[in-house]
């Protein structure tokens, strides 16, 4: 596929950068651009996978990923909540409960995310040869 495309400067960047631009969106952000902005940022990609497996508890969540805080992990599940790829559900309960949950949209995350886990399996092996 031949795509347009177009130079630009990065602000601070001492060089040009080639982005290619896509004649059904040309004003957006490329799709590949899209998911990385959905699944980056700090242990969002290790939430969703932990989440592949159903809901989790906030307490679960952070016992499966020890080195996150607290905070962090408050933050990252607002955002994908945000983006609707999970769904918080408050019990009205005391003490009150509350779990995590992938939504269809976060779902139709799982081939992405298990391809990733394949992925990293065969780069840490391929750096250990």
């Amino acid at each position: 596929m031949n795509l347009p495309k177009y130079l630009f400067y990065t602000k601070g960047a001492k060089s040009m950068h080639e982005q290619v631009i896509y004649p059904d969106c040309p004003n957006h952000p490329c799709p590949v651009e899209t998911t990385l902005n959905i699944i980056s940022g700090k242990w969002k990609g290790i939430i969703l996978y932990r989440l592949l497996g159903g809901k989790k508890r906030f307490n679960e969540l952070k016992k499966l990923i020890p080195n996150v805080t607290h905070r962090t992990l408050t933050l990252q599940l607002r955002e994908l909540e945000r983006d609707k790829i999970l769904k918080r559900t408050v019990y009205a309960e005391v003490p009150p409960r509350v779990e995590y949950e992938l939504t269809v949209l976060g779902q139709s995350m799982s081939p992405i995310i298990k391809s990733m886990y394949d992925w990293g399996l065969n780069y840490q092996s391929e750096l250990k040869s």
